[in-house]
């Protein structure tokens, strides 16, 4: 296998806030925001940042960009939550990725100073946020687009939850 290139730039994120939660383990979590449906949390943006919530609370959903702190090591290939049949990272969900780096879109109820309350969040408490941006259906949905191997077991991920596999 071949590695970066020598030239291939190092990158260094600093998280914005942390993401809170009520999924303290990663075992029995949901695993995609669909299936936490009414579950709320909190984002706390540290203050240094909390400028740029300026003008988020009109927007009815946003997509939060997080690192997945607890995983250790990366896949190319693993065995996803919905599926029995072993598939590259790249086609799959799964927080196993060389770069691990985990996005959810999450319904946005409140901002009130650095602190989001959200809805339907499907993540382990204490995650680290990247990032957030607005969610806009006409720049981020594509209804009726070919989703690979989930194309029918997608359905399945309102009810399955997470195991340790991917710690």
């Amino acid at each position: 296998m071949q590695s970066p290139p020598d030239s291939a730039p190092s990158i260094t994120l600093t998280p914005v806030g942390t993401i809170h939660s009520p999924f303290a383990d990663i075992a029995g979590m949901p695993i995609q925001p669909n299936g936490a449906r009414g579950t709320r949390g909190t984002v706390e943006v540290f203050p240094s940042f909390a400028g740029g919530l300026r003008d988020l609370d009109g927007f009815e959903r946003i997509i939060l960009i997080y690192a997945f702190h607890q995983c250790n090591g990366h896949q190319l290939v693993v065995r996803p939550f919905l599926d029995t049949t072993p598939r590259g990272v790249f086609a799959t969900r799964s927080p196993k990725r060389p770069n691990a780096i985990g996005l959810s879109t999450v319904r946005l109820i409140e901002v009130k100073g650095g602190t989001l309350t959200v809805e339907d969040i499907d993540v382990l408490d204490g995650t680290p946020l990247l990032d957030i941006k607005p969610y806009v259906p006409a720049f981020d949905a594509y209804p009726g687009s070919r989703c690979g191997w989930f194309e029918n077991v997608a359905c399945n991920a309102e009810t399955h939850r997470s195991d340790d596999r991917f710690r």
